[in-house]
């Protein structure tokens, strides 16, 4: 079981409903579509900054990465990046990953819960 996260480039939007809205249409056009997209320069650097934290699943030996998927940037297309962590270790890095979002200035959402995170 994994818990997932979506961050994102853009305005906050003004509710949980929105930012579902805004997720869901992000989601479509950068996970979903057909064209592959290189992460934006602050998304790459979030990635950066979060594996500066722990390390990809792709270099964990001691299985002390909190991420479910390798290479963790392969998650991230344009502006937006969703991940899954894994649940054994989601409160600690989720609540870590949405304050990083928000010290870099990007939009944080908890997919599960299908509401903002700060």
């Amino acid at each position: 079981m994994t818990y997932d996260l979506a961050v994102w480039e853009g305005e906050r939007p003004t509710d949980d409903k929105t930012a579902g809205q805004v997720f869901s249409d992000l989601y479509d056009r950068y996970i979903d579509g057909e064209m592959e997209e290189p992460p934006t320069d602050r998304i790459a650097a979030y990635v950066a900054a979060l594996l500066e934290r722990w390390c990809d699943m792709t270099e964990d030996d001691e299985d002390a990465s909190p991420w479910s998927t390798g290479q963790l940037i392969d998650e991230a297309s344009g502006p937006l990046i969703y991940f899954a962590m894994r649940w054994s270790m989601a409160e600690e890095a989720s609540a870590y990953a949405a304050a990083l979002a928000d010290s870099m200035g990007l939009v944080c959402f908890d997919v599960q819960q299908d509401r903002l995170r700060t």
